[in-house]
């Protein structure tokens, strides 16, 4: 039975029989005849096979969940006894904000293979709130006030956001000096990024508006405010260079983006979290501490 659970995962997160096969040393066919096997053991489906593409049936995907928990319970256990501890290891999906993970994960990423060279990593870019059970993701960086219901993780980082614009929109259309001025200009954001949360002198303010170029993408929210389209609010970790540089300048410094933005590392909510999960947020929070933008 056991077999069986680790074989139907490996074609899971194989994506194909054949590479499943080739994986464990097994031919296509017998691949297909263990997992035949299975389903007529347990009277159900689990898989949708086409000449193109495999899919998971809604009882596959809860089968998948399960067997996932109790492979990792029993490995965990066998650890447990034999009294080592278990080392980081096996796939490691990553999800990111395309900009932040470009800038501040990617750079990471070598560093962390070496020192974890058993870890096969996976790294997605995607400025979506995306599902990460239904994509299989191991952890994703993401940057909001708070850590969602049915997921778990640590804070990695602050995230302070300014609103700016280069010189030459500036020179242009003149700096806004009032926030009421913010309607008649240009404005800058990804997705569903509008309104805009600002900390004012005495209370949170809203800024409510539409992006001049609507995009789901927040890198090119960032390269229309450095060619001049526009006013953005953007973290400082996404603009830093061109801040020192000049090629964006603050404007109202006085109404910074909310302070409860922050950057978090999440996973789904479980109660076994694979050593690569937390090996890999742990490097993160120590290479943040001394990336001063990204400083807490």
């Amino acid at each position: 039975m056991g077999r069986d659970y680790e074989l139907f995962v490996c074609v899971i997160r194989s994506g194909s029989l054949s590479a499943a096969a080739r994986t464990l040393g097994l031919s296509p066919a017998m691949v297909s005849k263990r997992i035949a096997r299975l389903e007529q053991r347990l009277g159900a489906r689990l898989i949708s096979r086409t000449t193109r593409q495999l899919t998971m049936t809604d009882v596959g995907e809860q089968f998948f969940e399960r067997v996932v928990h109790i492979l990792a319970a029993a490995s965990e256990a066998e650890a447990m006894v034999s009294g080592r501890a278990e080392q980081p290891s096996g796939r490691l999906r990553v999800s990111a904000p395309t900009s932040f993970g470009r800038l501040h994960v990617t750079p990471h990423v070598a560093a962390f293979l070496k020192r974890f060279p058993a870890v096969a990593m996976e790294l997605e870019l995607d400025d979506a709130y995306i599902d990460l059970v239904e994509r299989r993701i191991d952890v994703a960086i993401r940057i909001s006030p708070e850590i969602t219901s049915g997921l778990m993780g640590q804070r990695l980082a602050s995230n302070r956001r300014v609103l700016c614009a280069s010189p030459d929109y500036l020179a242009r259309h003149g700096t806004p000096t009032t926030l009421e001025e913010l309607s008649k200009h240009s404005l800058l954001g990804a997705g569903a990024q509008f309104p805009w949360r600002l900390q004012g002198k005495d209370a949170p303010v809203l800024v409510h508006g539409r992006s001049v170029v609507p995009t789901n993408s927040s890198e090119v929210v960032r390269e229309l405010a450095i060619a001049g389209l526009g006013i953005a609010l953007r973290s400082q970790w996404d603009v830093e260079r061109e801040l020192a540089s000049g090629a964006l300048r603050v404007i109202l410094p006085e109404y910074p983006g909310a302070s409860d933005v922050a950057i978090f590392a999440v996973y789904p909510a479980t109660s076994l979290v694979p050593p690569s999960v937390t090996a890999f947020i742990q490097y993160l929070a120590d290479a943040y501490r001394v990336v001063p933008s990204l400083a807490a």
